[in-house]
């Protein structure tokens, strides 16, 4: 007798998958909904959507497994931590309420949203239909951006700001890192897609990876590529304990990396002249180099700020220095956030004025004093910086068992060092939607082999409200 898993659809799970791409797509289109003229409160809406997302799969959960149950908790209890920090840190900087949620939401709905696809019981066809949107999405954003490309060069699209290859942004159209933040998009979901369609043509797969380099190279955002070889770099360094794989990854890391360096150096290609120039510049990279000044200085005046030792454990406030809701929210969205009375420091002005006075930092934003990490502890502290990577680490953990998932999640920590894209939710939710099917799919294969290779004389395995819980049932 074949054995088969079972996945009961029911209404309460499609309509929490419902809210998992209603919040998904709340931040993946606002920024082109608002270039064609919808307000530009629709920035705002995931705000809503995502905490409200979080809040409905806790409470409507029908997940029995213990792991589950477990990640659901610490996930929880991290989001509570961050909260605790943020709060602390509002009531000694004296920071607005709409300062406090801000900061909360924007920086843990990654982690809310791939709660919510944890505690949701995903058959095949749920999984099929959340990656039909991931997917689907992704190549909306691709096509868009070469397309944004083609109309730019010809001058049918005007050059409103920034430089020509700026303005390939894909759906995060016009935003002031938007071709960063469109282009870590296009490679990561291609990634995914070369390994995870594996019924799919190795061509098709190879042509929308090269397709998103291209992007790369036409929106002069040669800093991803960077991003994803250091990333590459350090998931190597967690093979230490699997020797097969280990050496696999060194020479493979270590050939693509030689070839690289060969084309930069002897392939006479455009877009290969900007590698060419910055590697070429060693003298800005000392310990004393203009390249560590210009990126350090936003931390030095921060610590110029501090009035109490406090301040180290809980920072100048959230949101008065220069992380997402601080150094781009409260300024771009001022009048909009006016009535709600959020508050400012002279610190994120400070840091702007230096930002905008040095050359190198012009030139690229690799070299920025505006960047995830600084802008966290400038804001939290040392506590609001622990408790954020506690859920880093619970996700890395419990749900990173594979090498891409572990890969986006590296991605994201060498991000936080360049510049804010750790908190465009675009992006972080895009990686959390990934990590979150690559979980479940993980489960479900589990779960099927484990379905297969029981006796079926001794029981029938079935799940009613979710695929990691079978229940065996004796025959009479």
């Amino acid at each position: 007798m074949n054995q088969q898993l079972h996945v009961e659809e029911k209404k309460g799970s499609l309509k929490n998958l419902t809210l998992i791409i209603a919040s998904f797509a709340s931040v993946f289109y606002p920024r082109v909904l608002d270039t064609i003229g919808v307000p530009s409160a629709i920035n705002f809406v995931h705000f809503l959507i995502v905490p409200f997302t979080f809040g409905v799969a806790i409470f409507t959960t029908t997940v029995k497994n213990k792991k589950q149950i477990n990640i659901t908790w610490e996930i929880t209890i991290g989001c509570l931590l961050f909260f605790g920090a943020n709060l602390g840190s509002a009531l000694l900087n004296r920071a607005g309420v709409i300062n406090v949620f801000l900061e909360f939401v924007l920086l843990t709905e990654p982690y809310m949203l791939l709660l919510a696809i944890i505690c949701l019981p995903l058959s095949e066809a749920h999984i099929a239909k959340l990656r039909s949107w991931l997917l689907i999405s992704a190549v909306i954003n691709l096509v868009l951006a070469i397309a944004q490309y083609f109309l730019l060069i010809t001058g049918i699209l005007r050059v409103t700001s920034m430089s020509l290859a700026d303005n390939i942004q894909g759906v995060f159209y016009l935003t002031g890192a938007g071709n960063y933040v469109s282009v870590s998009v296009s490679i990561a979901v291609a990634l995914y897609y070369l390994f995870d369609a594996k019924k799919v043509s190795i061509g098709f797969r190879l042509f929308w990876l090269l397709a998103s380099f291209y992007q790369l190279l036409v929106s002069d955002s040669k800093q991803i590529l960077i991003v994803f070889v250091l990333a590459w770099g350090l998931l190597v360094l967690t093979k230490y304990d699997k020797i097969d794989k280990l050496l696999f990854y060194i020479v493979a890391f270590t050939l693509s990396l030689t070839a690289f360096l060969w084309a930069v150096e002897n392939v006479d290609f455009k877009g290969l002249d900007a590698f060419k120039y910055w590697f070429g510049r060693t003298e800005l990279y000392g310990p004393d180099g203009e390249a560590v000044n210009a990126k350090m200085a936003g931390a030095t005046i921060i610590i110029s700020y501090f009035k109490t030792p406090l301040n180290w454990l809980f920072g100048l406030g959230p949101g008065h220095t220069v992380g997402r809701v601080g150094g781009w929210i409260l300024r771009d969205y001022a009048p909009l956030l006016a009535p709600l009375k959020p508050t400012i420091h002279p610190a994120t002005q400070e840091i702007w004025n230096a930002l905008n006075s040095n050359w190198l930092v012009l030139e690229s934003s690799m070299f920025a004093p505006i960047f995830t990490w600084v802008g966290l502890w400038g804001d939290l502290g040392f506590l609001g910086v622990g408790a954020y990577c506690f859920l880093a680490a619970v996700t890395w953990q419990r749900l990173c068992k594979d090498d891409l998932s572990k890969l986006l999640m590296l991605t994201m920590l060498v991000y936080g060092f360049i510049f804010t894209q750790v908190e465009e939710p675009g992006q972080s939710l895009t990686v959390a939607l990934m990590i979150g099917l690559q979980w479940h799919q993980r489960q479900n294969r589990r779960l099927a082999r484990f379905a297969d290779s029981a006796p079926s004389s001794d029981f029938e395995p079935k799940v009613a409200s979710t695929p990691l819980y079978v229940k065996p049932t004796k025959r009479r």
